[in-house]
């Protein structure tokens, strides 16, 4: 490890995410430094590439949330330059990034996904909103979830218990995204399952169970201290488990992922594991169930970054 001595890690973005970019970035340096190795944290502004190419460094860690740091894109800036980074290809973020694809893909691979239908906001102007809605309640039932096609961090993302609830959710979905994706809500215990590649393959780590204490994982569940309780590992059967873990393995290999991510998964009353979402970049905040999980096998954060950040650099 002695030939990795500094990287740049990136946090903050344009998204709504910001904050949560700027806790995972600062995370993510701390734990570094602790380990000797020298770090610089920056955003993504209009004078990044100029201080790649002024003072390239070894590698960048990306932890970067919503647009622009899980759509691929500023992966392609960085393939553009030629710098190594840790995590996904761009092509497979764009898979992962958006969330009626990936579905598609991993339901292809005989996982179970929710039934839903993804309509853009210019559908219900077009066509109708009363008559959409009605329709989308008849053929999906209730209660439904609506959320953004693309974004993280439960921003734009509502539970439906009537038809009625269903016009405010969509509005609030079109405020990050204008696609909407609506499904069925799936009851069950929901989990947070962790996969880490540091060279020998990837790993699920142990399940992350979620309650919240109001019932849904919404923003303020996710990253406020105390909002949220987490049970690691999850509080199920050991065939349970290994059978939700092996979907969030199919997922990262499915979607052709490298080095780390996160699927977010609802186990339902008959032990059945299904596939919601997989993030590219996943949280590292404090409260981040990506840290919890890597403690939870007996693996030191700080260790995991470096691992990570070495892995990047012998890619080149």
């Amino acid at each position: 490890m002695a030939d990795l001595d500094r990287v740049l890690v990136l946090a903050g973005g344009l998204s709504p995410e910001h904050e949560v970019s700027v806790h995972s970035g600062r995370s993510v340096a701390e734990a570094l430094r602790r380990l000797g190795v020298e770090v610089q944290v920056t955003d993504v502004d209009s004078g990044l590439l100029n201080r790649l190419a002024a003072d390239p460094p070894q590698v960048v860690f990306p932890v970067l949330h919503g647009s622009a740091g899980e759509d691929g894109a500023i992966r392609e800036v960085l393939e553009l330059v030629g710098v190594p980074y840790v995590g996904a290809r761009p092509d497979s973020c764009r898979l992962a990034y958006t969330k009626p694809a990936a579905k598609a893909l991993l339901a292809e691979k005989g996982v179970r996904v929710p039934r839903g239908a993804t309509l853009p906001k210019s559908a219900f102007h077009d066509l109708g909103a009363p008559a959409l809605l009605d329709r989308l309640a008849d053929r999906l039932g209730l209660p439904l979830f609506v959320k953004p096609d693309r974004g993280g961090s439960a921003f734009g993302a509502t539970p439906v218990a009537s038809v009625s609830d269903l016009s405010a959710a969509l509005v609030s979905c079109f405020a990050y995204s204008d696609s909407a994706l609506v499904e069925e809500q799936v009851q069950g215990t929901e989990l947070a399952i962790g996969v880490l590649d540091t060279g020998d393959g990837p790993v699920a780590l142990p399940p992350v169970e979620i309650v919240p204490d109001g019932g849904v994982y919404d923003y303020a569940a996710r990253y406020t201290a105390g909002r949220t309780e987490f049970f690691c590992p999850a509080r199920l059967d050991e065939s349970v488990a290994a059978a939700a873990t092996e979907v969030a393995l199919t997922a990262h290999r499915t979607l052709g992922l490298r080095d780390f991510s996160r699927t977010d998964i609802i186990v339902d009353a008959d032990g059945e594991a299904i596939f919601l979402e997989t993030n590219v970049a996943p949280g590292l905040t404090e409260t981040s169930t990506f840290p919890m999980a890597a403690a939870a096998a007996g693996l030191d954060f700080a260790v995991v970054c470096r691992e990570l950040a070495h892995q990047a650099y012998l890619r080149g």
